[in-house]
C-alpha cells in the first residue's frame, strides 16, 4: 500500500498545491484547466535512476528499448500468464558485472551507467524510501555524466521531492517560452522560486502543455469523432 501511495502521489494535499501555484498569473490558467495534478512516483528508486540514465539524450521509445534489453538479459524471469510480465528489473548488484560492450549506447553514457550502478550497489547513492533528498542529490551530482536533468528527475520521481525542478528539460523550456516565462535554465530557476515548495507540480502542468504523445488519450479504431 505504501508503494502504491508513493507511485500515485496520494499523500499530497492537491488543494494546497493548486492554491500556491494558482497565485502565479501565468500558471493560474493551467491549474484551472487541470486541478489536482499529481507527480507520478516510482516504486523502486534504483530502477528509476538506471532508467533515467538510459533515457539521457534519446527518445522515450529508444530508452524503453534499452531498458527492455537490460531486463531481458539480467532480470530474474517470472511466470505471469495473466499480466504478461516476463522479468523483474535487476537489482544493482546483479548489474555490477555488466559488460558495457553489450549496451547500444555511446561510450560516455556507458561509463555513466556503470558508475551509477556501482554507486547504487555500494549504497554510496541511497534512493530508498525516506532517503535524504539533499544527500542523494549531492551523491548523484558527484557521479561523472550525471547532470542537473538526471538529478532533478530522480529527485522528483524516485525520492518524491515536491520541489524538484527540471529547468534544463527541453519540454519545460518550450512550455516556459510559450507562456512568457524565462526560457534559459538559470533565469527559469530564479523565476520558479515563487512556486516553492511545489515546483515538481509546476513541472507537471508545464509538461502537459506540450504536443507529446503521452499527453494525448489513446484512440480506438473505428470510434466516431
Amino acid at each position: 500500500m505504501a508503494r502504491c501511495r508513493r507511485l500515485l502521489d496520494l499523500d499530497t494535499d492537491p488543494a494546497a498545491v493548486d492554491g500556491a501555484l494558482a497565485a502565479d498569473p501565468l500558471l493560474a490558467p493551467l491549474v484551472a484547466r487541470a486541478p489536482g495534478r499529481r507527480v507520478p512516483g516510482a516504486v523502486d528508486g534504483p530502477e528509476f535512476a538506471v532508467r533515467a540514465v538510459l533515457g539521457q539524450q534519446v527518445s522515450t521509445a529508444a530508452a524503453s528499448t534499452l531498458a527492455a534489453r537490460l531486463v531481458t538479459a539480467h532480470g530474474d524471469p517470472v511466470h505471469d500468464p495473466e499480466g504478461g510480465l516476463t522479468h523483474l528489473f535487476p537489482e544493482p548488484a546483479a548489474l555490477a558485472d555488466l559488460d558495457p560492450a553489450t549496451l547500444a549506447m555511446p561510450r560516455t553514457r556507458r561509463a555513466t551507467l556503470l558508475g551509477l550502478i556501482s554507486a547504487l550497489a555500494s549504497s554510496a547513492v541511497d534512493l530508498a524510501p525516506g532517503a535524504d533528498p539533499a544527500r542523494a542529490r549531492a551523491a548523484l551530482a558527484a557521479l561523472p555524466g550525471i547532470g542537473p536533468w538526471t538529478v532533478e528527475t530522480v529527485a522528483m520521481r524516485a525520492l518524491g521531492d515536491p520541489d524538484a525542478f527540471v529547468a534544463t528539460d527541453l519540454g519545460i523550456r518550450a512550455a516556459a517560452r510559450a507562456l512568457g516565462l524565462p526560457a534559459t535554465p538559470g533565469a527559469l530557476v530564479r523565476r520558479s522560486r515563487a512556486w516553492s515548495p511545489w515546483r515538481a507540480y509546476a513541472v507537471q502542468h508545464l509538461w502537459a502543455t506540450g504536443d507529446h504523445a503521452i499527453n494525448r488519450l489513446p484512440t480506438t479504431k473505428g470510434r466516431a469523432s
